[in-house]
């Protein structure tokens, strides 16, 4: 009869490390789609954050500047909100990012037949496999989120800097900043995690016999 094997969460930690580690090149392609799709999120809603900034101002100047940008907003509006072209681009974008997450996992899963193969001939439970792919996924999630909010925001306040100068800088708001600091983190996060839920899910339901029989 197998022995059930429980590891504990550093062990599981320590694997999905040195997956990544061996696996860098294909986990840095993973990564940088989850980068891109980030830094467009953010880009477009610190840009909205900054002419939101600028709006509030109430200089004649800056709102003409804000109009000739392409924003759309009636006298007396205090805020300016993303527009439906925006939105479905942002959620276009995070789509594809998905579906790329979700093909490279699968692939790293067909690489990795004989190392789950033998995890789960020792033993090891199918929840054990996947929080391993879950681990790999939150590394990748949390590190491509971090440069993907940074890339995102420096460039549009840097894209505000040339547009309307330096009343950008003095009329931003930190709070605001940090609010899509966290949705871009967040969001980023969630994408890496919904990713790998499926191929984590194949991952653990392999039959041991099965995957040791697989040529490399």
């Amino acid at each position: 009869m197998k022995k059930i094997v429980g590891l504990p969460f550093s062990k599981s930690f320590q694997i999905a490390y040195q997956s990544i580690r061996v696996r860098f090149f294909r986990s840095l392609v993973t990564t940088m789609s989850l980068v891109l799709a980030i830094s467009f999120l953010t880009f477009t809603y610190s840009t909205n954050d900054i002419a939101e900034g600028l709006l509030t101002s109430k200089d004649p100047v800056m709102i003409q500047k804000l109009i000739k940008a392409g924003f759309d907003f009636n006298p007396g509006d205090s805020s300016v909100g993303s527009s439906a072209k925006q939105r479905w681009i942002v959620i276009l974008s995070l789509l594809v990012c998905v579906v790329g997450i979700v093909n490279a996992q699968l692939m790293s899963v067909t690489e990795r037949f004989r190392e789950i193969g033998t995890l789960k001939c020792l033993g090891a439970l199918d929840r054990f496999v996947v929080r391993i792919f879950v681990i790999e996924a939150s590394i990748q999630g949390l590190a491509g989120s971090f440069g993907g909010t940074l890339v995102g925001i420096l460039t549009a306040i840097l894209a505000g800097l040339l547009k309307y100068g330096s009343a950008v800088l003095s009329h931003l708001s930190f709070y605001q900043l940090v609010e899509t600091s966290v949705l871009g983190m967040m969001t980023g996060t969630i994408l890496s995690l919904l990713g790998v839920l499926y191929p984590a899910i194949v991952a653990s339901k392999m039959q041991p016999v099965e995957a040791m029989r697989v040529e490399q």
